[in-house]
């Protein structure tokens, strides 16, 4: 077996993760490596992957980006680490005539390509929404706390007592919930992520109003 294959077959992202000092969580879940993480939103599993910015790979991926180096230094220095046994090989280099032609992939890998774009955007847009929605309730939860029993509480505390809990509970699922799952949260709670879209854009703007 051959290094890349015999390291891809013996240790996971999650293990090199924790091994190589990576806080991971009982659900997999951690702080990704690849942008500044607010909440753990990168999942360990046998591959990564990263539901705010979309990173994505296997473990090898992940040890050249923990270290800075390339791919082939990572693949060796986890067989080293880990005692990986692997057989180096010669590869000829088969090169047709016409070097510098590429075949174009066919209409239906494009077509696949913009589909999994698109909802990679879709799902890192609801993802951003949420979290900068939840943030903003935690911000109003204390700040705009009464300061006694007898003060009435105004709109931005009432909202984040309405809506805290719920918002909380939809980032949860989504962050530990499998793809097929993350599919229906997104088309469950879509209008729900739009309102909370415009009242965060009301709030930075300035306008006065809730939501119902």
């Amino acid at each position: 077996m051959e290094l890349f294959e015999a390291v891809k077959e013996e240790v996971s992202a999650r293990r090199a993760a924790e091994f190589y000092g990576i806080e991971v969580k009982s659900n997999g879940m951690a702080r990704c490596i690849f942008h500044n993480d607010r909440n753990p939103s990168m999942k360990l599993d046998r591959r990564y992957h990263c539901f705010a910015c979309q990173a994505d790979g296997d473990v090898i991926n992940l040890v050249s980006a923990i270290f800075g180096i390339g791919n082939k230094e990572a693949a060796e220095k986890i067989a080293a680490d880990f005692g990986i046994s692997y057989v180096t090989r010669k590869r000829a280099a088969h090169r047709s005539g016409r070097e510098g032609k590429k075949r174009q992939p066919d209409q239906a890998r494009q077509v696949e390509r913009q589909r999994r774009y698109r909802f990679e955007e879709t799902q890192k847009r609801f993802y951003l929404i949420l979290t900068d929605y939840y943030h903003l309730l935690r911000e109003w939860k204390e700040k705009h706390a009464p300061a006694s029993p007898e003060d009435e509480p105004d709109e931005y505390f009432c909202e984040a007592l309405r809506n805290i809990d719920l918002v909380e509970h939809v980032l949860d699922c989504y962050l530990q919930g499998t793809l097929e799952e993350r599919i229906d949260i997104i088309n469950g709670y879509g209008e729900k992520v739009k309102e909370y879209e415009r009242r965060i854009e009301q709030y930075r703007s300035g306008e006065a109003g809730s939501p119902g």
